[in-house]
């Protein structure tokens, strides 16, 4: 399926200067919503993964469908103050700004083999504090999964030793 079809550029948002990758030409159709999830299911190939991270709040969207499709639990990694239990955070850079993320101290147990998935890898920064805070808890990622990835922004370089896929490259 060509999926960059679904992709539409909004420019200078969320600041001028900014072209934003919209997601929801792709979501609103059921043939590729349900095609790209089979997609980036088959991205994960031979790994037997006990948990799929979503990064708050676009990565949200695919991330549960995928943990279904895998037999594996999904986990949310939002931004600061957004979760009610007991947390730890990562602080982190992105391609507009800083931020802080956080996830459950018991989302993920030691030696759990992890997916982290969002819908786009820009300058690597959210990526990279999730892989962290994954880690922190125990866990092993053993990939990251994408939607998206903006290769001229080079966030791959911040995700060094992970194993990286994403359904369109721009």
């Amino acid at each position: 399926m060509d999926f960059e079809r679904y992709i539409r550029d909004i420019q200078d948002f969320p600041q001028p200067g900014v072209i934003f990758k919209d997601i929801t030409p792709l979501l609103k159709d059921p043939q590729a919503l349900v095609q790209a999830c089979e997609t980036l299911c088959g991205m994960v190939k031979d790994y037997a993964i006990d948990k799929v991270v979503g990064v708050d709040s676009r990565g949200f969207i695919f991330a549960p469908l995928i943990a279904s499709k895998l037999n594996a639990g999904f986990v949310p990694v939002r931004k600061k103050g957004k979760l009610p239990y007991k947390t730890i955070s990562e602080s982190y850079s992105l391609e507009y700004g800083e931020d802080t993320l956080e996830i459950h101290t018991d989302a993920i147990q030691k030696g759990e083999k992890v997916l982290v998935h969002d819908d786009v890898l820009a300058t690597g920064g959210t990526a990279n504090a999730v892989c962290k805070l994954v880690e922190k808890l125990g866990g092993e990622v053993v990939q990251c999964n994408f939607l998206i990835q903006l290769t001229f922004l080079n966030g791959a370089d911040k995700l060094n030793g992970y194993d990286i896929k994403a359904l369109l490259t721009y």
